[in-house]
């Protein structure tokens, strides 16, 4: 799986492009690296919904906060329209925030304690001085009550007097009230309730129709990720490994991760055996020692040498659907079972 490659990325105009990046983070004085990102190149169309998704610690988060400068890469490019943000510093960097801005996972922790919630909200407007004070409360009054939050008994209180769901509510309506371009929306519905999931999710829905929004929704469940993209983007240690509309991607899988992945979706038949179901097993190799040539080999069913000795570059198999991998599954192909993987 995991390879490199720029084959998927749009010819057209993207409000988005990230080219070959890479993140590493020191580990103490061992002079070892954690190779968290590692050469993704990925686009992001005007007006879609691109989804991310993959196991714990595969670097979708480290890649969204790379993406907004959060986490600063050590190569590659981020062009945000026609802006390269790892050029920008100061002031230069602060200019682009109103136009991209970030929902996090923990809808609680994101919120200042201290802060009322209509200061809160209000904040992205005050800093950049966008308005006057009346069109400024106006539109913390309006987005708050576009996210279904009652404005009026809420902008004199604090994030503690919330549920979940209601702080990110709350976070959305900060995120969108500065009429940003793009949103990357980091987990924002993993904490949540299944019923109250829903919610967000067809909050966010209404709220990329109402202000023109495009988003990158990063997330580790994957039913939820098919609902809402337009795209899918499968990562695993730091790479790429699969893109393609999620119809395609979840009925004919190419790549082995993904269809272990989709493998691992529970089933509500209880008589289905989930051991006997398609999958691999093993551990997650280590980042700080990635393995050769396809990351994934280790843990893959169909591996050989050549898996080993050559990184596989990004391909399209199907119109619309790139594979990075040397032995992409054929329509209909399933894995072995996961008893057999483990043997």
């Amino acid at each position: 799986m995991a390879g490199t490659g720029k084959a998927h990325l749009s010819q057209g105009e993207t409000v988005l492009r990230i080219e070959d990046l890479f993140v590493e983070f020191p580990v103490g004085r061992s002079g070892l690296k954690v190779s968290a990102v590692a050469g993704i190149s990925i686009d992001v169309r005007e007006g879609e919904t691109l989804g991310l998704v993959g196991e714990s610690g595969c670097g979708k988060s480290t890649l969204g906060k790379a993406i907004m400068q959060i986490v600063r890469a050590n190569s590659g490019h981020v062009m945000f329209g026609d802006i390269d943000l790892m050029t920008l510093q100061g002031e230069e960097l602060r200019q682009t925030r109103p136009r991209l801005q970030m929902i996090f996972q923990d809808p609680i922790s994101s919120l200042n304690p201290r802060r009322r919630v209509g200061k809160i909200v209000r904040e992205g407007l005050d800093i950049w001085k966008i308005g006057d004070e009346a069109s400024r409360q106006a539109k913390v009054l309006e987005v708050l009550e576009v996210v279904g939050i009652d404005a009026e008994a809420a902008i004199g209180r604090r994030p503690h007097e919330f549920s979940g769901g209601q702080c990110q509510r709350i976070s959305i309506a900060r995120a969108v009230a500065t009429e940003p371009r793009v949103i990357i929306c980091d987990e924002p519905v993993s904490a949540l309730d299944v019923s109250v999931q829903a919610q967000i999710l067809n909050l966010l829905e209404d709220m990329k129709a109402r202000y023109g929004l495009t988003l990158v929704f990063i997330a580790h469940d994957l039913a939820v990720v098919k609902n809402i993209s337009d795209r899918v983007a499968v990562m695993y240690l730091g790479k790429l490994c699969e893109i393609a509309t999620p119809d395609d991607l979840y009925a004919s899988p190419a790549h082995p991760y993904t269809a272990a992945l989709l493998s691992a979706i529970p089933v509500a038949d209880p008589e289905v055996n989930p051991t006997l179901r398609g999958g691999v097993g093993g551990e997650i190799p280590s980042p700080l020692a990635p393995p050769s040539g396809c990351r994934f080999r280790t843990r893959c069913p169909l591996a050989t040498e050549k898996c080993a000795e050559e990184e596989p570059q990004i391909q399209e198999i199907r119109p619309n659907h790139f594979v990075a991998c040397h032995f992409p599954l054929a329509e209909g192909q399933e894995l072995p079972a996961l008893e057999a993987n483990i043997a």
